[in-house]
This record gives C-alpha cells, structure tokens and sequence, in this order.
C-alpha cells in the first residue's frame, strides 16, 4: 500500500532537482545574454527559467498540504512541461542539428551550450517526475484520510452523519 511517508520524501526530492536544474539553467542562459549577443531562443530559455524558479516555490510545499495546493501546482508541473519540453527542442535544434559553435549564441564554447541543453531536459523530465509523484502523493493522502469500513471495503460515512433510511 503507497503511503505519504513514501512519497512525500521523494516528491520533495523531485521538486528541489526541478527548481535547482531550472536556477542553473537560468544561470547559463544569463551567461549567455550577458557575454554574446541575444538570439530567439535564448530569450526563450531565459524566459521559462526564470518564470520556473518563482512559480515552482509552491511546490515545495505541496506534498504536504497536497488538498489545499495540488489543484494550484499540477496545472502550473502540465503547463511547464510543455514549455520545458519546447526548450529543449530548441536546444537540440541549435546545437545538435547545425554546428554548435555558429548557433545561438554564436562564440559560446559547445561545452557550455550542451551542459545548457542537458539541464534543459533534466528540467523537463524532473517535471513530468513531479506531476506523476504530485499526483501519487494527493491519491496516498486520500487513501489515508478517508474511512473505510473493513467489511465492505468501501468508504463509510462518518459517525455524525444521519443514518441512510
């Protein structure tokens, strides 16, 4: 049986690998910006980086108060996913698919735009790690905190509630 005693420890794990994989991510990408000249995709990373580190601060909390935060937090984990995920597209594009040296930024070391690209897609799949375990968590939390009759195997109704005719 999964309890939040299991899940809660690894879905915080998952949420500090997402916001600390977006904070390097954002730190690169400003790198960039600062050091060479600006492209589209750039400005996009930067972007859903720093728009990741602020909106995904409520998660932390959230395998703990998951009644109360999970209907905040796993539409903002579904529709950072697909942000994450067309960053890294753009990512592969640029540096995968033409020579890395001449893409965006031009004269940036290949090393530094591959770490980029790399933390790009941890980002994304500790993302779609977090929605999986978010929701796990709010399921563990449920199971745990409604009353089951052991006979039946169903949800009872509590005590104080007036007796079914």
């Amino acid at each position: 049986m999964l309890s939040t005693t299991a899940t809660r420890p690894v879905a915080l794990f998952l949420r500090f690998m997402q916001w600390s994989s977006a904070v390097i991510v954002m730190g690169i990408t400003s790198y960039f910006i600062h050091k060479w000249p600006k492209g589209q995709h750039t400005i996009y990373w930067e972007v859903i980086s720093t728009l990741s580190v602020a909106f995904f601060l409520p998660a932390f909390a959230s395998p703990f108060l998951p009644h109360k935060l999970s209907r905040f937090v796993l539409p903002i984990d579904i529709i950072f996913s697909y942000l994450w995920l067309t960053a890294f597209i753009f990512a592969a594009q640029d540096y995968n698919w033409h020579n890395c040296a001449f893409n965006a930024p031009p004269g940036a070391s290949c090393s530094l735009k591959k770490a980029n690209e790399a933390f790009i897609f941890l980002t994304f799949i500790f993302t779609l790690l977090a929605i999986h375990f978010e929701v796990l968590n709010l399921w563990a939390q449920r199971r745990e905190t409604t009353p089951y009759d052991d006979k039946h195997d169903s949800p009872r109704a509590p005590l104080d509630a007036p007796a079914a005719a």
